[in-house]
């Protein structure tokens, strides 16, 4: 995910200074961070997700977690406006402390396993109810200047031993060298996982069609979810600065950033790719979308 640059940044913060209702929440934040000692993203999470009601919004802050969180409790539902996803696997990038603490204390019902610590980075939750975490590994990509890795999760699901991927790959146009090697470490290691394990990899590619072609495609062992599903047109794009109004770019630019690659266990079959979606695609309370890539909802059947 691709964020403004500063000077976007500013405008959008001098527009905002002359509406009443944007300076009340930024107000209301202030004032969260103050009463509860915490960053002000935290404090804008739980104002936003109680209304702006500060005594809702604190009461909920200091609550203790509870292990059926709603995340947990909430029925799943279709892919649609108004759904709310319980999935068994978030992959997550992007991910800063304030945010990661706000997951684990308000997502207790899975396990939250980060590629790194500080800065943003990487994240894999696992539904505890469901996955059984086994152990974790952090691959760093030596010539990133972008803070970038690749991390590994294993684990299993209903007996099935999965290995759990994602990255965030260099980002622009000017850093595709060192993305096509990045792709070609995410790949190699996809290969390397033993056979009896089921691999899947999940994160923000930025990869351009031609760049997946000029490192000689993919292996023949390893899937690209969205070509496997025969290329669904709903799902296509991930980037579409004509329908995401996030960065205010002028140009129309579609790309699919954002991919799913799986390599099936040597016993294959057990898990079996079903359906692609979009996530994301309603704008929030604020006026903005969640980022300015849309989400991928991906469904596997894991037959026992």
């Amino acid at each position: 995910m691709e964020g403004p640059s500063g000077s976007e940044v500013t405008l959008e913060a001098d527009r905002e200074e002359g509406e009443p209702e944007a300076k009340k929440r930024r107000l209301l934040c202030v004032e969260f961070a103050s009463v509860a000692t915490c960053d002000s993203a935290v404090a804008q999470c739980y104002l936003a997700e109680n209304d702006w009601e500060m005594e809702r919004a604190l009461n909920s802050y200091f609550e203790p977690p509870v292990e059926n969180s709603a995340l947990e409790s909430r029925p799943e539902t279709p892919a649609g406006p108004g759904s709310w996803y319980s999935p068994d696997v978030i992959f997550l990038q992007e991910v800063i402390p304030p945010y990661c603490s706000y997951l684990k204390k308000k997502a207790s019902s899975y396990e939250i396993v980060t590629g790194h610590e500080e800065g943003y980075f990487t994240a894999i939750m696992l539904k505890k109810s469901r996955v059984k975490f086994k152990s974790q590994e952090i691959i760093p990509f030596p010539n990133t200047k972008m803070m970038r890795n690749l991390l590994c999760v294993y684990a299993s699901v209903s007996g099935n031993e999965l290995c759990l991927m994602t990255s965030h790959l260099e980002s622009t146009r000017g850093h595709a060298k060192e993305r096509m090697n990045q792709l070609k470490m995410v790949l190699k290691k996809m290969q390397e996982v033993p056979a009896s394990a089921t691999v899947i990899f999940a994160g923000d590619t930025n990869l351009r069609d031609h760049e997946v072609t000029k490192c000689g495609g993919l292996p023949g062992n390893i899937l690209d979810v969205w070509e496997f599903l025969g290329k669904p047109k709903h799902c296509q794009y991930t980037w579409d600065t004509q329908m995401n109004s996030n960065l205010g770019i002028s140009a129309t630019c579609k790309l699919r950033f954002d991919r799913i690659f799986f390599r099936t266990a040597a016993e294959s079959g057990h898990i079996v790719p079903q359906s692609l979606d979009l996530l994301g695609l309603e704008k929030l309370d604020c006026g903005r979308f969640p980022s300015d890539h849309w989400g991928l909802l991906c469904n596997l059947d894991v037959i026992l």
